[in-house]
């Protein structure tokens, strides 16, 4: 499973960072703003990929499992938005390279608790 999840991870880490760049570069939206949103659309496509391919057999409801998997992005959320801010403010780093270090972190929370409270594959 956590092979699954990382393949669909990077894919839609990718796509997080394209919109994240694409909103930040040509919208002119905020990086702190950007970064959420980019975040809770790749969810989404995470959630459709990961439902499908790496907790499938899952006896949670397609609704029921939606929402649980939000909630347990809102605390992936939480801990990419303190670190992101934190790294933004405190480093020099390029705001695109912060955002892959914190994700590896948000990442690990997120699957651990997707795969023992949502989906109950662990």
């Amino acid at each position: 499973m956590l092979m699954r999840n990382t393949a669909v991870s990077c894919l839609a880490f990718a796509f997080d960072l394209a919109l994240l760049w694409a909103l930040v570069r040509w919208a002119g939206i905020d990086k702190l703003a950007a970064a959420a949103i980019g975040f809770i659309a790749a969810n989404t496509l995470h959630y459709a990929l990961g439902r499908s391919w790496i907790f499938r057999g899952t006896d949670r409801g397609v609704a029921s499992g939606y929402a649980y998997f939000l909630v347990n992005a809102l605390v992936g959320l939480a801990v990419t938005m303190v670190l992101y801010a934190a790294f933004l403010r405190f480093t020099a780093i390029d705001y695109l390279v912060a955002r892959v270090i914190v994700s590896v972190f948000a990442g690990l929370i997120v699957f651990v608790l997707n795969a023992v409270l949502n989906f109950r594959r662990l």
